[in-house]
């Protein structure tokens, strides 16, 4: 019986509290390269391009605008692939006329369409 208690003493003894398991190790930290970080280039959208159409009617009305025989005030203009149209009125057919010339001279121009209408006093 001696033995029983010694064993028994024995195996209590291994069941009692030890110290905790040790802490798994940190994961190693990522290779960091030599000198500052480099950042990506930042990638900017494009302006939108300006539309040739519309930057044609904008030349031919500038051009309207800059002669003083014509009322380019009463003049609007279209452009579609080289194509020019005036539309609105001119106080005299000699203006619709020179209104029509104006446009065929400027760059880009392959052609004028002359929607003016002459009313007189416009």
């Amino acid at each position: 019986m001696k033995y029983l208690a010694i064993a028994l003493i024995a195996g209590l003894a291994a069941c009692s509290e030890s110290t905790p398991p040790p802490k798994p190790a940190a994961p190693p930290a990522p290779p960091q390269a030599a000198g500052p970080i480099a950042k990506a280039p930042e990638v900017k959208p494009e302006s939108p391009k300006p539309d040739p159409n519309k930057e044609l009617a904008r030349r031919v009305k500038q051009a309207l605008e800059g002669d003083g025989k014509v009322q380019a005030a009463a003049i609007d203009v279209t452009a579609q692939e080289g194509r020019v149209s005036l539309w609105g009125t001119a106080a005299s057919a000699a203006e619709r006329n020179r209104a029509g010339q104006i446009a065929s001279k400027v760059e880009g121009v392959a052609s004028v369409d002359n929607q003016l209408k002459v009313v007189k006093g416009s």
